[in-house]
């Protein structure tokens, strides 16, 4: 087999492990509602070979609202706790995704329409556009929004105020 190539054993030991962080990821999350007092249903799945762990709510979410926080603040924490709670159970790093209230889906949505209206900007004018301070999941979702326009994309500066440059094709 050439480097570079997965055989199917291990794409499925992929998907497995992947399987078990979200299993070990809900467990968690779980516990966490009960402790909180807070109704919540958990989702898992596999999306872009990492494991995504949802909480919805039938009732609308606004106590779940509460573990989303200002502009995802909590999230993010939540995010970080699951992902140790995964390594601690699994003793590999996890690169699981949260989302609570369908948060992190809206801001997709919204990022991705930054990022295509940042494309079509540097198209029209040929100039460089630099956008906003991004978390590192909100600068994915640019890149990524602005190689589907066909142009390119780097993310310059320090944390927390590394940013997103669209440069022209």
């Amino acid at each position: 087999m050439t480097e570079g190539t997965t055989s199917a054993a291990e794409g499925g030991d992929t998907l497995t492990r992947l399987e078990q962080e979200g299993e070990i990821a809900a467990d968690y999350l779980e516990g966490l509602l009960d402790i909180a007092d807070l109704d919540g249903d958990i989702d898992m799945d596999v999306e872009a070979d990492r494991a995504a762990v949802s909480i919805i709510s039938d009732s609308g979410g606004r106590d779940l609202q509460k573990l989303v926080g200002r502009d995802g603040e909590v999230l993010e924490a939540l995010q970080e706790l699951t992902r140790l709670a995964v390594h601690r159970e699994t003793g590999d790093r996890s690169r699981l995704m949260l989302d609570i209230a369908g948060f992190r889906a809206q801001k997709r949505t919204e990022l991705a329409q930054i990022g295509a209206k940042a494309a079509d900007e540097v198209k029209s004018t040929g100039q460089p556009v630099k956008l906003d301070p991004m978390t590192p999941f909100e600068r994915k979702v640019v890149h990524d929004a602005v190689a589907a326009a066909g142009l390119r994309s780097e993310s310059e500066g320090e944390e927390p105020q590394r940013f997103v440059v669209v440069l022209p094709a």
